[in-house]
């Protein structure tokens, strides 16, 4: 069987939280570490507050600009009343990718146990870009990358990746 070349990605990292700052953003930097390691380019990293429109708004410039494929947030999944992250991701997305919550708590499961029930974690596609909102601990970012991101941000997966199917994401807008 022929292999596939490597096709490296464009990927921001968005770290919400009221209290992170670039010194003290360990989730960010394990993501950005493993964006890297795996081949792949940190396009853009910031911080924002718990704030369901400013993060939204993040998202809706990180989707228009071509030169994004993917965005990997970190944070704000949780139950409590300034975990808004999911909810801003819902309100860009133009399909949710369901399994990948699914999966998520899946491996979680096999880390934390049934605490994995409190995180929402959740994946879905806008403007052909990938979307992802990840859980707020280096653990949690590293297990969703190592265990689920890594394979499917890469072209030579088999039998299918995200990364095939990137041309065709945005199909339903160009005219016919």
């Amino acid at each position: 069987m022929a292999t596939r070349d490597f096709i490296p990605l464009n990927i921001a990292v968005l770290t919400v939280s009221d209290t992170r700052t670039p010194q003290t953003d360990r989730s960010g930097d394990t993501l950005a570490g493993r964006i890297t390691e795996a081949g792949h380019r940190v396009a853009a990293r910031t911080i924002l507050p718990d704030e369901r429109e400013r993060i939204a708004g993040q998202l809706s410039e990180w989707i228009a600009d071509p030169g994004i494929d993917v965005i990997i947030s970190t944070g704000g999944t949780g139950l409590t009343g300034r975990d808004v992250t999911v909810e801003a991701h819902r309100d860009v997305y133009e399909k949710e990718i369901e399994a990948f919550a699914t999966v998520f708590t899946m491996v979680s499961m096999g880390k934390i146990g049934t605490s994995a029930v409190q995180s929402r974690a959740c994946g879905g596609v806008a403007g052909g870009t990938y979307l992802f909102a990840l859980p707020g601990s280096p653990g949690a970012c590293r297990d969703a990358w190592d265990e689920i991101l890594a394979q499917q941000l890469d072209y030579r997966r088999m039998p299918c990746n995200f990364v095939e199917i990137m041309p065709r994401l945005d199909e339903h807008l160009r005219r016919k």
